[in-house]
């Protein structure tokens, strides 16, 4: 290791000269006889003394940041290496998923009780879209927005529910509307998870309409 910090350690002053004639070349007003190194201890030490004054006020937390990532190494990319020439050029696509309910729900509704009596007992879903197919595996909740109205098409045998105001956009504008229902009507109605969390030890939580939503549009 100490073979290595050193090529390292040449590497960073290989072409110091060159850094400095651009620097002056570019106007950069910086102090370039007194530069800070990031590798000197000074440097290093000066940044924990500042990280423990932030600790002790109570100003350092835990979190989450999306970055970058390398398949190949397993690691986050730091932004020098994302300005080397990185491209996302990774196929992301958008996602509908259909969620299986019963219409099961601890909240009493008219609403609820007319869609179980038009429905009978075919399958019924809740129509969802994401453009983060990859978080599907550990999906443990729908969100409906209380305010907005959800249309319940009847689609190849089966109904599926979604926004009344997204039908046309997501192709399914031609197909017959059997009925609809306010979003607040649907909070807390049970639904099949894609996989099942109790498998894996989670525990499923209840959500209630605390936080308001929109429909997003496409």
């Amino acid at each position: 290791m100490q073979q290595f910090n050193a090529k390292c350690r040449d590497s960073v002053f290989k072409y110091l000269k060159e850094w400095d004639s651009l620097t002056e070349r570019i106007a950069y007003w910086v102090d370039l006889e007194n530069a800070y190194v990031t590798m000197n201890n000074s440097y290093i030490e000066s940044v924990w003394w500042a990280i423990k004054q932030m600790w002790d006020k109570g100003l350092i937390y835990q979190g989450y940041k999306v970055t970058p990532h390398c398949p190949r190494c397993g690691t986050s990319l730091s932004s020098h290496e994302v300005a080397l020439g990185y491209q996302d050029n990774t196929e992301d696509p958008s996602v509908y998923i259909k969620f299986r309910t019963h219409l099961k729900s601890k909240n009493e509704s008219a609403g609820l009780d007319k869609l179980k009596e038009i429905t009978g007992h075919k399958k019924v879903y809740l129509l969802a879209w994401t453009t983060t197919p990859w978080t599907l595996p550990g999906n443990t909740a729908v969100a409906v927005s209380a305010k907005s109205e959800y249309a319940i098409i009847e689609h190849e045998g089966e109904y599926l529910i979604f926004a009344d105001a997204l039908r046309n956009q997501v192709g399914l504008g031609e197909d017959p509307v059997v009925a609809t229902i306010m979003g607040n009507e649907l909070v807390g109605v049970d639904t099949n998870r894609l996989f099942n969390p109790h498998e894996f030890g989670v525990e499923r939580e209840r959500f209630t309409s605390g936080n308001a939503l929109t429909v997003q549009k496409l």
